[in-house]
C-alpha cells in the first residue's frame, strides 16, 4: 500500500525565472512567461506551490542562477514540500547535474516541459514518432547531466570504468534511435507528399489554421467543418494535423488543416521534428492566424507565430488574421506592423458561431479558384467545350436551342479563359 501512495503523488514544482533586463525581447523570461510556465506544469498534471524570479545581468554559467540563489531555492523547496524545480529557460547537462547536486531535487527545464506534455498528447504514430525523436536529441548532448545517477551504476571510486561505458553504450543507442526514428519519418512523408500531389492534381487549395497554442483553433476548425475535433482549453490539446472539407458558397470545395499550436522558446528540436506536419503551413495556399483576442499578451503571441513562419519559411503566405473568443474580449488587439502578407481580418467567436460568416465571406475572395457565374452558349460544332464544361464546372443550368448549349456555370479563372468567347451574360 505504501508503494501505491508513492506512486500516485504529485509532483509538487518550484518554478524559477531569470530576467536579464531586455524585457522587450521575447526571449526574455518575465511574469507572463513565468504564468504561462505554470499553466504548462498544470497540462503536465504538475502542482505549481510557488515562482521565484530572479534579476541578474547575466546568467551563471555552472547553475544559471549563481550558488547563493540555487541554495535560496533550495530552502523555499524544503519549507514548501517541493519535489521538483522547473526552470523557464534551457538549461545544459552539467548545469542540471550541479543543480541537482547542491538542492537534491529533480531539475527539469522548460523545453523537457513541453517536449512531456507532446509525449503526453501524441495519438498517432506519426506524432509519437515525432515527439520521441525531438526527446531524444535534445537528450543526447545531456547524458552528462544524469552522470549522479550513472555513477551509481558504476561503482567503485570515480566516475570512470563501468559508470563511463554505460554512458556511451546509452549515447551509441540513442543514435541508432535517432537514425531509425528519422527513417520512420521519412517513409511518412513521403505518404504525406502523395497526398499532397493528389489534392493539387484535383485543384483543391488548401487553408492552413495556424496560432499560439489555446488559441482555439480545433474549435474553429469545428464551427467551420461543423466536425468534433477535440477541443480542450488546455496548451496543446491537439498535436497531429486535421484535415476536414469544406465547401465555400461558390461549390469551391477547401480542405482545412489545424496544425500544432506554437509558444514561445519551442524547443528547436520540437520544431525540427515536427517539420512533416508543419509543412502543412507551408505548403498551404492560405493561412488562417487564428489569435485569441481575450489574451492580454495576445500582440506578443503574434509576434511569436510570426517569427516561426518565418522560420518555417511560410511568412510570405497569404493571411487571414482571425480574431477567435470575442464573446471573452476585454480590449482592442492591434496588428504588429510587421506583417506585409496580412489580406484580410475578422472578429469571430468559436464557441458561439459569431463572425463564422464574415469568416466564410472573406475565404470566398481570397482562397485561389474563386468561382464566378457566367451564361455561355456553346455551338454544337463544339460538342466537346460541353463536355469539359461538364467535367471543370459546376452547371447550374442547361437547355437546347436553335444556337446550341445555353449554360449556366461557375467557372474559375482556367475555365474562364476557355469559355469566354461563348459568353452571353453574367449570372447574378
Amino acid at each position: 500500500m505504501e508503494y501505491i501512495e508513492t506512486q500516485e503523488k504529485k509532483e509538487r514544482a518550484v518554478l524559477v525565472g531569470v530576467h536579464t533586463g531586455n524585457r522587450n525581447s521575447l526571449e526574455d523570461t518575465t511574469e507572463e512567461s513565468l504564468a504561462e510556465l505554470a499553466r504548462l506544469a498544470d497540462t503536465a498534471g504538475v502542482e505549481v506551490l510557488t515562482a521565484i524570479l530572479q534579476n541578474r545581468t547575466f546568467i551563471e554559467t555552472s547553475t544559471y542562477v549563481g550558488e547563493g540563489k540555487v541554495k535560496e531555492i533550495k530552502a523555499v523547496c524544503e519549507s514548501l514540500g517541493a519535489n521538483l524545480i522547473i526552470f523557464d529557460d534551457e538549461l545544459t547537462g552539467s548545469q542540471v547535474r550541479n543543480l541537482e547536486d547542491i538542492t537534491g531535487i529533480k531539475v527539469i527545464d522548460r523545453s523537457t516541459l513541453i517536449l512531456d506534455i507532446f509525449a503526453a498528447r501524441a495519438l498517432t504514430k506519426e506524432g509519437k514518432i515525432q515527439v520521441e525523436l525531438a526527446q531524444l536529441k535534445y537528450m543526447l548532448p545531456r547524458l552528462v547531466g544524469v552522470g549522479s545517477a550513472l555513477s551509481r551504476l558504476g561503482g567503485g571510486i570515480g566516475t570512470r570504468g563501468p559508470g563511463e561505458t554505460k554512458l556511451e553504450t546509452d549515447r551509441r543507442h540513442i543514435k541508432r534511435r535517432i537514425s531509425y526514428l528519422e527513417d520512420e519519418l521519412k517513409d511518412i512523408k513521403k505518404h504525406r507528399e502523395l497526398l499532397r500531389s493528389r489534392r493539387k492534381k484535383e485543384g483543391i487549395p488548401v487553408v492552413a489554421l495556424v496560432g499560439y497554442t489555446n488559441a482555439g483553433k480545433s474549435s474553429l476548425l469545428n464551427a467551420l467543418a461543423h466536425s468534433d475535433v477535440l477541443a480542450e482549453d488546455k496548451l496543446f490539446a491537439t498535436l497531429d494535423p486535421t484535415v476536414r472539407s469544406i465547401e465555400l458558397s461558390d461549390n469551391r470545395k477547401v480542405l482545412l488543416v489545424d496544425t500544432v499550436g506554437f509558444i514561445r522558446k519551442l524547443p528547436h528540436h520540437l520544431i525540427e521534428a515536427f517539420k512533416s506536419t508543419l509543412e502543412e503551413a507551408v505548403l498551404a495556399d492560405v493561412l488562417l492566424h487564428v489569435v485569441d483576442s481575450s489574451s492580454d499578451v495576445a500582440d506578443q503571441h503574434i509576434l511569436v507565430v510570426n517569427n516561426i513562419l518565418k522560420e518555417l519559411g511560410a511568412a510570405s503566405k497569404p493571411i487571414i488574421m482571425v480574431y477567435n473568443k470575442i464573446d471573452l474580449k476585454q480590449d482592442d488587439i492591434h496588428l504588429p506592423q510587421d506583417r506585409q502578407m496580412v489580406k484580410g481580418s475578422v472578429e469571430v467567436s468559436a464557441r458561439t458561431g459569431k463572425g463564422i460568416n464574415d469568416l466564410l465571406e472573406l475565404m470566398d475572395d481570397i482562397v485561389p479558384g474563386k468561382k464566378i457565374k457566367v451564361k455561355v452558349c456553346v455551338p454544337y460544332s463544339v460538342g466537346n467545350m460541353v463536355s469539359q464544361i461538364h467535367e471543370k464546372c459546376d452547371v447550374l443550368r442547361e437547355e437546347y436551342t436553335q444556337e446550341g448549349t445555353v449554360m449556366n456555370v461557375l467557372v474559375d479563372e482556367v475555365m474562364f479563359g476557355r469559355v469566354k468567347e461563348y459568353i452571353v451574360g453574367s449570372e447574378e
